[in-house]
């Protein structure tokens, strides 16, 4: 696979040139922007510069308003909404993100529902933001039907990615993000593109058979992580990000969504807990004794610390030519 090498700079220009070209305005391009790069700098490549021709397919097709601008509403004392008005996902987290956390902060509690949204990023930045203020974070949203549920064989759930982070003051949160399905839908896609093989299980082929080829797993359907285990998770998901927000469920998103490419509209949830209000004082020293434990296990890696260890580098970054030339003839 041939590369070529960009700094971090360069790829929130390249991504930014892009979206300014293809209809956004400032806020939303710039919010876009920067959770791409953000997700090329810590390794993230499925949700970096890899999913811009689906923001632009989007943006051209008409579904996306990239000039869209949010608005946000306080329900109660504790929930916060915020209708993005048809915008991609970050510039509505960039919204609401800030008055969930203030309030969890003097409550104890508090939840954010997305709607009218397209997300088509990784879900860590939103609970890392909420960690980094000394929040515990959940998010999660679902997507278009792409993986079965445990015994079928036929398409219901997305991907349906769930994120957790717990916030450790002076060190990096604890911080995972995984899709509910065996493996990530763009990880998949990538897998494809560079011509490599995938575990056994990890999905079935138009047939219904077990295979190894992602593309033929593409063309045919992913299962659930762990079977009924995760396909219990990924029913969970859908019901927080549609059933509780009032948006799509993934099958209805597939039927309303225009086949451009680019993600359906859709729901998000996040939560946001204060463990200081929750806890009470002293809970930083009780749970770093239990991470002291879990660290001193030979083997055991803390999850999202590959991606910290990545944010250090501040070097270039080798990204797929043949995918930059795309871009570059987007924009």
């Amino acid at each position: 696979m041939s590369t070529v090498d960009f700094s971090i700079s360069e790829i929130y220009d390249l991504s930014y040139k892009t979206m300014i070209s293809n209809g956004c305005d400032e806020p939303n391009a710039s919010a876009l922007s920067d959770i791409i790069s953000r997700a090329e700098r810590d390794g993230s490549h499925s949700h970096g510069l890899f999913r811009v021709p689906g923001y632009v397919k989007a943006l051209r097709s008409g579904k996306v308003n990239g000039k869209a601008k949010p608005e946000i509403t306080k329900k109660t004392s504790v929930v916060v909404h915020v209708n993005g008005n048809g915008c991609f996902a970050p510039l509505a987290q960039a919204v609401g993100l800030p008055e969930l956390s203030q309030i969890a902060l003097e409550t104890g509690i508090a939840a954010l529902s997305l709607t009218n949204i397209h997300h088509f990023a990784a879900l860590w930045p939103e609970t890392e933001f909420l960690a980094d203020r000394g929040l515990v974070g959940i998010a999660c949203t679902a997507y278009m039907p792409t993986v079965a549920p445990a015994g079928s064989s036929e398409k219901l759930f997305g991907t349906n990615p769930i994120s957790f982070a717990w916030p450790r003051p002076g060190k990096n949160p604890v911080c995972f993000d995984m899709a509910t399905s065996s493996m990530a839908l763009g990880d998949l896609q990538i897998a494809a593109r560079d011509g490599k093989k995938v575990p056994l299980g990890t999905g079935l082929d138009s047939k219904g058979e077990e295979t190894t080829n992602p593309a033929d797993i593409v063309a045919g359907v992913l299962l659930p992580f762990g079977g009924y285990k995760g396909s219990a998770i990924a029913l969970m998901v859908e019901l927080l990000a549609a059933g509780l927000t009032g948006e799509q469920f993934s099958f209805e998103a597939k039927l309303n969504d225009n086949a451009d490419g680019g993600p359906p509209r859709g729901g998000e949830m996040i939560l946001a807990f204060s463990p200081e209000k929750i806890a009470g004082p002293g809970w930083e020293d009780h749970v770093e004794g239990f991470m002291s434990k879990l660290e001193g296990l030979d083997g055991v890696r803390i999850p999202g610390e590959r991606r910290h260890k990545n944010r250090l580098n501040k070097g270039l970054r080798s990204i797929n030519s043949t995918l930059i030339k795309t871009i570059r003839e987007l924009s």
